[in-house]
C-alpha cells in the first residue's frame, strides 16, 4: 500500500523539519519526506491542506484495563480512544489483574494488541511480584516477553532494602526503573493536596512532602546503584527542583508531567468535582505554573495522558470516596496545543513532549517521520475546536474534569505502520 500525504504542514522535531511538504509511505513505512521517490504511484491519497503532519504521539502512562478490569474499559474501546488521539504507541503500567510480573502475562497483552488498528503496546513490568514490593520479580524474563521498564505504578516499595536490591538489579541488565514518588504514610487516607482548598473543604490532605521524601530515597538508591530511574508524573515545584539537582549531579533521573496538571490546579477541586480526584493530587497553583515552565525549557523531559478510565459507579460519589483517575488518551494532543498557545510556543518545541522525547525516555523507534521508520503518523487541524463531552470520547471511562470544554486541535487522520486507524475527516 502507498499513500501520498499532500500540502500539509510537516513537523518532526526531531529531524528538525517545520515546513510545508508532502509524506510518501510505502509497505508501512515512511519512504520521502518532501520529495516524490522515483516511480511512486499512491494507491492513496491524503489531502492535508491546512493540516498539520506529525509524529504519532508517544503516550508514557496509559491504562488499557486488560486483563482484569474490564469493567472500567477493553483492549478495543481504549485503542479507539488513542487511534481517535492520534496515539500510535504507548506505555501501558502493570497494574492490571493479575499485575504484569510473569512473561505469560506480559506476552498475552502484546498478542492481544496486535491489530492493524492498535497503537503499538509497550509494557511496564511489574518491578516486584503482585506489586507487592516483597520479592523482586525475574526482570530479565519480563524484559524477554517486551517489557521495556520496571516500575510499581501508584504503590509504593516500602521496604528500602527490596528498593535497593531492585535498582542493582535494573542497573546490572541497564533497566529503567519508572516510580512515582509517593510516601503511602505521609498520603495515608489524603484525597487532595494539603492546602487551603482541601482546608476550606474539610478533606484530608497530602502534602507535597509526601512527594519529596520518597523522591529523596529514589534519587539517593539512583546515586549509589548507578540505576536509571525515570519519575512518574512529578506534581511539584520543590519536587522539580530536586530532579534538576540530581541530574546535575550526574544521577540518570528523568521525569514526565500528566497533562492534567498543566491546567489544573487545588482549585479546580471546586465543589467537591470527583473527576477532581487525581493521583497524586492537584496541587497549588504556584506547583502548576512550576511545572508550565519545567515542560517548556526541558526540566521535565515529557508529558503523557496519565490515561485511567473507570466506570462511573467509583466517580458519581462523593469526593472522598471516588476513585482518583481521569482519561486522557483523547485530550492528550488538544491540551498539550492548549499549553503551547499559552505558553507562546511554536509547534516545533511543543510536539517533542509527546513525540520524539517520549519515545527516548521509552527507549523505542518512534516519535519520527525519519525515512524508513515505522509510518506511524498523526494529522490533526490545530484550528478546529472539539467540544468534550461524554458522547464525544471513545474511551469506555467517561471521567474528566474537560468536560464541557471547548479545545482546539482535532486528529483528523491516524496512521499505523501506513495503515489508516482513524478517519476522523467527516467528524
Amino acid at each position: 500500500m502507498k499513500i501520498h500525504i499532500k500540502n500539509g504542514h510537516v513537523v518532526d522535531p526531531f529531524n528538525g523539519i517545520d515546513r510545508i511538504a508532502d509524506v510518501f509511505i510505502a509497505a508501512g513505512r515512511i519512504a520521502a519526506v518532501g520529495y516524490e521517490p522515483a516511480g511512486f504511484q499512491a494507491n492513496s491519497v491524503i489531502d492535508a491542506n491546512g493540516l498539520v503532519v506529525c509524529p504519532g504521539l508517544v503516550d508514557l502512562a496509559a491504562r488499557l484495563r486488560e486483563p482484569g478490569f474490564e469493567y472500567k474499559a477493553t483492549l478495543d474501546s481504549e485503542m479507539a480512544a488513542a487511534a481517535a488521539g492520534g496515539v500510535t504507541s504507548l506505555a501501558c503500567p502493570p497494574d492490571t489483574d493479575p499485575p504484569l510480573d510473569e512473561p505469560g502475562l506480559v506476552q498475552m497483552l502484546k498478542y492481544r494488541a496486535r491489530h492493524p488498528n492498535f497503537a503499538h503496546v509497550f509494557p511496564i513490568g511489574a518491578l516486584t511480584v503482585k506489586l507487592a514490593g516483597e520479592r523482586l520479580t525475574e526482570m530479565a524474563e519480563l524484559a524477554e516477553a517486551g517489557c521495556v521498564a520496571f516500575g510499581q505504578a501508584n504503590t509504593a516499595v516500602l521496604d528500602t532494602q527490596v528498593l535497593l536490591r531492585a535498582f542493582q538489579y535494573a542497573a546490572t541488565f541497564d533497566f529503567p526503573v519508572w516510580l512515582q514518588a509517593q510516601d503511602p504514610y505521609l498520603a495515608r487516607a489524603g484525597v487532595a493536596h494539603d492546602g487551603e482548598v482541601a482546608a476550606r473543604l474539610g478533606l484530608t490532605g497530602i502534602p507535597v512532602a509526601a512527594e519529596t521524601v520518597a523522591l529523596a530515597t529514589i534519587l539517593q538508591l539512583a546515586r549509589e546503584t548507578g540505576a536509571r530511574v525515570h519519575i512518574n508524573r512529578i506534581s511539584s515545584r520543590i519536587g522539580l527542583e530536586m530532579i534538576v539537582s540530581a541530574r546535575a549531579a550526574g544521577i540518570a533521573a528523568t521525569c514526565d508531567v500528566g497533562v492534567h496538571y498543566l491546567h489544573l490546579c487545588e482549585n479546580d477541586v471546586g465543589y467537591f468535582d470527583p473527576h477532581a480526584r487525581l493521583d497524586p493530587p492537584l496541587r497549588a497553583q504556584s506547583d502548576r505554573d512550576a511545572l508550565r515552565q519545567g515542560l517548556a525549557d526541558g526540566s521535565i523531559d515529557a508529558l503523557c495522558s496519565d490515561h485511567a478510565p473507570v466506570d462511573d459507579d467509583v466517580k458519581q460519589v462523593p469526593f472522598a470516596e471516588a476513585e482518583p483517575g481521569a482519561t486522557g488518551l483523547e485530550l492528550l494532543l488538544p491540551l498539550t496545543l492548549k499549553w503551547a498557545s499559552e505558553m507562546k510556543l511554536p509547534l516545533s518545541r511543543a510536539l517533542p513532549r509527546i513525540t520524539s522525547d517520549a519515545a527516548r525516555i521509552l527507549g523505542v523507534p518512534a516519535g519520527t517521520l525519519s525515512v524508513g521508520s515505522a509510518a506511524d503518523i498523526c494529522v490533526f487541524d490545530p484550528q478546529a475546536t472539539l467540544r468534550i463531552s461524554r458522547e464525544t470520547l471513545k474511551s469506555q471511562g467517561k471521567n474528566t474534569p474537560f468536560i464541557g470544554y471547548e479545545l482546539a486541535g482535532r486528529v483528523r487522520y491516524t496512521l499505523i505502520d501506513g495503515h489508516l486507524a482513524y478517519d476522523g475527516s467527516w467528524d
